[in-house]
C-alpha cells in the first residue's frame, strides 16, 4: 500500500482525531492550497477531524500545450464529455482508494471518512465515492462535474447509495460552467443518490457563505 501512497499535507486536530476528511485539489494547485480553510471552518474541536490534502501527480496537460502540472487527470478538450481523460481519472481514483484504506487501517471507520474535492479533484471524488465497496460519511463535490456519467449507474457500488452528497458551485464559473455542475447533480439523482445543491455568486473559486455551508453540512455528516 505504501508504495503507491500519495504525498499530502496534513492538518490535525489537538486530541487523536475520530474523522478524516480527505481535500482533493484542483488542476495546477496542490494539498497547500486548500490547508489554510481548515480554520476558516470553525469547526468545533470536539469533533477531532484530521484534514488530509493530497498532491496530485504532475503530468503532461494537452489543453495547456503539454506543459506539465500537478493534476488528476489530462484535459484533451473542453467539451464536457471529452474533458475528463478516464484513464487518468480511474489512475487517480485507485490512488486516493489507497489513502482511504490507510485510514481504515489507521482505525478510522470508512463511515466517518468525507471525500472531498474541488474542480478536477471533485471530478475524483464523485467517481470514487459511487464506487467505493465500503459506506464513507459524506462526499463534497465542489465547482465541478462528472467523468462517464453514462457508466455510473452499472459501476456504482450500493454501499455509498445513500451516502450525503454536497456540491457547491459559482454562477459565474468560466472554467467549470455551473450547467456542468447541474447536469451532474441530475444525473446523481436519477441514480437515487442524496444531493443536496447550494450556488453563489462567485467564479471558480470558493467564497465565504459557501464555506459557512461546508462547515454545517461537516458538522452533520461527523457530530
Amino acid at each position: 500500500m505504501s508504495d503507491n501512497l500519495l504525498p499530502y499535507v496534513e492538518v490535525n486536530p489537538d486530541k487523536p482525531a475520530t474523522a478524516v476528511v480527505i481535500w482533493l485539489h484542483g488542476l495546477g494547485d496542490s494539498g497547500n492550497g486548500f490547508a489554510p480553510i481548515v480554520p476558516e471552518l470553525n469547526l468545533p474541536e470536539e469533533l477531532a477531524i484530521r484534514f488530509v490534502f493530497p498532491h496530485a501527480p504532475i503530468r503532461a496537460i494537452t489543453i495547456n500545450n503539454g506543459y506539465q502540472m500537478r493534476a488528476w487527470y489530462d484535459i484533451k478538450s473542453m467539451e464536457l464529455d471529452k474533458r475528463a481523460d478516464a484513464a487518468g481519472v480511474r489512475e487517480s481514483a485507485e490512488l486516493v482508494k489507497t489513502l482511504i484504506e490507510r485510514e481504515i487501517a489507521q482505525g478510522i471507520e470508512a463511515s466517518r471518512i468525507v471525500l472531498a474535492g474541488f474542480s478536477q479533484g471533485g471530478v475524483i471524488a464523485l467517481h470514487l465515492a459511487t464506487r467505493f465497496e465500503q459506506k464513507l460519511a459524506g462526499v463534497m463535490a465542489l465547482s465541478t462535474y462528472m467523468s462517464e456519467p453514462d457508466t455510473l449507474e452499472q459501476q456504482a457500488h450500493p454501499a455509498n447509495q445513500q451516502t450525503p452528497i454536497l456540491m457547491c458551485h459559482g454562477r459565474s464559473d468560466d472554467v467549470v460552467p455551473m450547467a456542468y455542475g447541474q447536469q451532474a447533480c441530475r444525473r446523481l439523482q436519477q441514480c437515487q443518490y442524496q444531493v443536496e445543491w447550494h450556488d453563489y455568486p462567485m467564479q471558480h473559486n470558493v467564497c465565504l457563505d459557501e464555506l459557512q455551508t461546508i462547515s454545517n453540512w461537516l458538522q452533520a455528516r461527523l457530530a
